[in-house]
């Protein structure tokens, strides 16, 4: 292990307060801190602070590294977690794009890996290698069954479609094409953009010359901005939809007045200061915010988030783990797939995640809540 990669070990051990003498759980974490995926990234990483540093009397340690929005550094990032630190755990990435490589690097080194990307691709079907993979953001497909049946409720026959032009935006488009016929609704035009672009004049200008009722936008962060500004500025005024990719202060920061009135599909914690107090999603809300504030001393957000269900996740399965080995070893890792694999009933920010064989990502309709940008604040519409 050469030496930049040994003190990056240390600086993530004594982070979190954990020396490595003591540490008895590993967990590898690589997500986008830096690049076009920093929006989601960015506090992923400052959430890892947040995480447990003694699960079940385990004592744990982090090892987290920026993969830069990058494919081929995230499988860097990857590889040398399994090889050279010999983690228990992989967490990440937060891209779908950037999460596909480490599919592999999962199955070969028979390492269970939570992924924080959104498309359900990472999951679905759960096959040799994505037996391995679980996903803790819900799949496009629960958040796109609850956003087109409000579209269809809201009296809009045709909406005009505009996407990122990867995994990301065609996963939508996927889910939306196929349900749109079924609740009578027509998609008007499909236009795509890559999350660097600086301009989707074009785009935007042939989706309003379909005149849609509704545009539905399917991308995430600060760059889903971008087609929404545009449609604005071009006199749109129709309702536009978007993702749960959105769900962050930057988004509403950086779009203003151009964003009021979006509307998506989202998680719990994006709306928890409108849930009762007796909801049960109000309980793992209000911990994640709780640690997070004590961690970093700044508001945090969903994808933040992610990582904390995450080793949540990890937790429940946890003790069915230590009883069929030590950290550490093969024995370990594969029965903590399986008991990621058994989880039931487990109350998230994301949702309500019920895994099983056939199903990695274990969310229905009761994880969905419709939300709106409100006053230059996340709503929950009720």
């Amino acid at each position: 292990m050469g030496r930049n990669g040994r003190t990056g070990w240390l600086a993530a051990a004594l982070l979190l307060g954990v020396s490595a003498a003591q540490a008895d759980i590993k967990v590898g974490v690589t997500v986008s801190a830096s690049g076009p995926g920093a929006a989601l990234g960015q506090p992923q990483m400052k959430a890892v602070a947040a995480l447990p540093r003694d699960i079940g009397g385990e004592k744990v340690t982090y090892i987290a590294l920026d993969d830069e929005s990058d494919p081929t550094k995230a499988a860097q990032n990857a590889r040398k977690l399994v090889l050279d630190e010999k983690v228990d755990v992989l967490l990440g990435s937060s891209l779908t794009p950037v999460s596909l490589p480490l599919l592999d690097i999962a199955a070969e080194s028979r390492t269970p890996l939570l992924t924080m990307a959104a498309s359900n691709v990472l999951v679905a079907p759960v096959d040799d290698k994505r037996r391995w993979v679980f996903k803790v953001v819900p799949n496009d497909d629960i958040m796109a069954t609850a956003m087109l049946t409000y579209i269809a409720k809201s009296g809009a026959k045709t909406i005009g479609f505009i996407g990122f032009s990867d995994a990301y935006g065609e996963g939508y488009y996927k889910v939306l094409a196929e349900l749109a016929p079924r609740l009578g609704v027509t998609i008007a035009g499909k236009e795509v953009y890559a999350r660097g672009d600086a301009s989707v004049t074009g785009q935007v200008l042939k989706i309003l010359s379909a005149k849609p009722d509704a545009v539905f936008i399917a991308a995430a962060g600060t760059p889903a901005v971008l087609p929404q500004k545009a449609l604005r500025e071009r006199g749109y005024k129709g309702p536009i939809y978007q993702t749960h990719g959105v769900a962050t202060d930057d988004f509403i920061k950086l779009g203003g007045r151009d964003v009021e009135g979006a509307i998506f599909a989202g998680e719990a914690y994006t709306v928890a200061e409108d849930l009762d107090p007796s909801s049960p999603f109000h309980k793992v809300t209000a911990a994640y915010i709780e640690a997070y504030r004590k961690s970093q001393n700044q508001p945090p957000v969903i994808f933040g988030a992610h990582v904390f269900d995450s080793m949540q996740l990890v937790a429940n399965a946890l003790p069915a783990a230590l009883k069929a080995g030590k950290p550490g070893s093969a024995e370990f890792r594969a029965a903590l797939r399986d008991g990621l694999e058994q989880t039931r009933d487990v109350y998230l920010n994301n949702g309500l995640a019920n895994m099983s064989p056939t199903d990695h990502n274990g969310y229905d309709q009761r994880s969905a809540f419709i939300i709106k940008v409100d006053g230059g604040r996340f709503r929950l519409v009720k």
